[in-house]
């Protein structure tokens, strides 16, 4: 289990509101093909394995892994199948290599998500069938509830989950990949039609298409294979209940990104995050989540995320840079690709490749994804470029 583990391919596809022109599977073969590109041109047959991320649901096919191989160059290989987060498979990967089962793991992911005329009913089929799925509710007025009650326990203002929203979406400005960019001001956010109070509209991430793939290796096969290797310094995830009358500490705080945190930090030997992670890529599915998250983080004291986010701490040149990307609320939310997003982003800003949003002397970011409503799900990777 000593064994280091880095990442030495990227690829990715799609990156648009509707791809009309790509199957899921044309995207994740163009992302392949280029993650194998970057891994020095490696050849789909020598990697050892293959775990892909998906849910049937999201795909409208059942077992949908018997969909994976082909577009991955992984026939007659170990295909494993998460249907949760990809930075889960991203963890399960790591183990086959830590474990020493393999040398060289492919992790991908994707979504289709313009596939469905309506996600929203989806979601709501997989609230509690007894208490909450008989209201015929929209699901996203969990969100509404949550935020409530995040603002009530924190004495975080409305406002301040809306400046969240002007950061990232600005930020989103200078992101290629981004399809949400924008200027705003805080009226338009905190005027706009209600989602469900106090969320609006605007703080709520905008769904995404798009395919990533990032290939895995042991510290021997990574020396081999690339020259600019990203080292996984430590990984984590935990799961809270789904029911919202049992979630250990209630619906104000996020107690799954806590403990993820804590295995990664712990795995990773980081004491004090806040001085020892450069920047961080974390969900902000909706506005209130990026602060909750980076209380929940331990990136900064509980109630406090919203007042030093208004002192500039988490802007690109700011102390602690969060979410320089933009985020899902400026590039888009990839649903069970959400973790790979984050992923990407520090793996560009770690190798120096993010262009214009480019970081200065970072060596150690931080990614995080929650897997959305209604779940009470999280992962957390420490990423550096120090093995």
């Amino acid at each position: 289990m000593n064994k280091k583990v880095a990442i030495v391919g990227l690829g990715f596809s799609g990156f648009g509101t509707t791809t009309p022109d790509l199957s899921y599977r044309e995207m994740i073969f163009e992302a392949a093909t280029r993650c194998y590109e970057d891994a020095g041109g490696i050849h789909p047959q020598a990697i050892d394995s293959f775990v892909a991320s998906s849910e049937d649901f999201m795909e409208g096919i059942s077992i949908a892994d018997e969909y994976v191989p082909d577009q991955l160059g992984a026939v007659l290989k170990p295909v494993h199948s998460i249907t949760g987060d990809s930075l889960q498979g991203l963890a399960s990967a790591m183990m086959q290599i830590k474990t020493g089962q393999q040398n060289i793991v492919a992790a991908s992911a994707f979504s289709k998500v313009s596939n469905l005329s309506h996600h929203e009913h989806l979601v709501s089929y997989a609230t509690d069938p007894v208490y909450i799925r008989p209201f015929n509710e929209n699901p996203y007025f969990i969100a509404g509830l949550e935020m409530n009650r995040y603002l009530h326990e924190t004495g975080t203002t409305r406002d301040q989950c809306a400046k969240v929203v002007l950061k990232n979406r600005y930020n989103a400005l200078k992101n290629p990949g981004a399809c949400y960019g924008a200027r705003l001001e805080l009226e338009d956010v905190t005027g706009a039609p209600a989602l469900s109070y106090p969320l609006g509209i605007y703080d709520m991430s905008g769904h995404l298409d798009g395919a990533i793939v990032v290939l895995l290796a042991s510290e021997e096969r990574a020396r081999e294979l690339t020259d600019k290797p990203v080292w996984i310094k430590g990984i984590g995830w935990a799961t809270d209940t789904p029911n919202l009358d049992s979630r250990i500490e209630g619906m104000g705080s996020a107690v799954y990104a806590k403990l993820a945190s804590q295995q990664a930090y712990r795995m990773a030997d980081i004491n004090n995050p806040f001085n020892e992670i450069d920047f961080a890529e974390i969900d902000d599915t909706f506005s209130y989540k990026e602060l909750q998250h980076l209380e929940a983080l331990n990136l900064c004291g509980p109630g406090e995320a919203g007042r030093l986010l208004e002192l500039g701490c988490f802007s690109p040149d700011g102390d602690i840079p969060v979410n320089v990307s933009g985020g899902s609320l400026g590039a888009g939310y990839l649903h069970e690709a959400n973790g790979l997003q984050r992923l990407m982003e520090v793996i560009l800003q770690l190798r120096g490749e993010a262009g214009p949003r480019q970081l200065l002397d970072v060596e150690t970011g931080l990614a995080f994804a929650w897997r959305g409503v209604p779940t009470a799900t999280g992962a957390a990777a420490v990423i550096s470029t120090r093995p």
